[in-house]
């Protein structure tokens, strides 16, 4: 099963939550059933590492973000069983991106469908911020992404 993570500029959030996903499936040894990846709305970031203070707290919680920063294309509406938007605006910019309608649009969430803390809220931007707003969405995007691959399991009816 493939998981696309999509936020803005691909530097902060998805990376971030592709990272954390993919630990969590590395640690149920589930490498064999999930992929992921990340990219943004925009192109502002294509070929950049991620942000800084998102390998620093990837880094906190022992988690390593291999990726350099690209943009949603025509043929992730193909290639991704799953898109996971950070925030309201970009599930509509995704909606809306060429490609989109041959995407099964009912796999199009946002990430804190899955948050039991704050659900259908917006996984908020920390570029602007400090080192407390980056913990502050680590620790959403681990809730959710906990949560996320649980209700996979479920529903596809895949064992640990």
């Amino acid at each position: 099963m493939k998981i696309l993570f999509v936020c803005l500029g691909n530097i902060c959030r998805s990376p971030l939550a592709e990272g954390i996903f993919r630990d969590l499936v590395d640690k149920k040894g589930l490498n064999d059933k999930f992929t992921c990846d990340s990219s943004g709305t925009s192109g502002w970031h294509i070929g950049e590492p991620p942000d800084s203070r998102s390998e620093l707290i990837a880094k906190k919680h022992g988690i390593t973000l291999d990726h350099f920063g690209q943009q949603l294309s025509r043929e992730d509406f193909e290639n991704f069983d799953y898109i996971i938007a950070m925030d309201k605006d970009n599930f509509r910019n995704i909606k809306a991106a060429n490609g989109f309608e041959k995407f099964n649009g009912e796999n199009l969430l946002l990430m804190r469908e899955f948050d039991d803390v704050a659900p259908n809220s917006d996984v908020p931007d920390p570029y602007f911020g400090g080192p407390e707003g980056f913990q502050h969405v680590y620790d959403m995007l681990n809730r959710s992404c906990n949560n996320f691959l649980e209700h996979l399991l479920e529903k596809h009816y895949i064992h640990t």
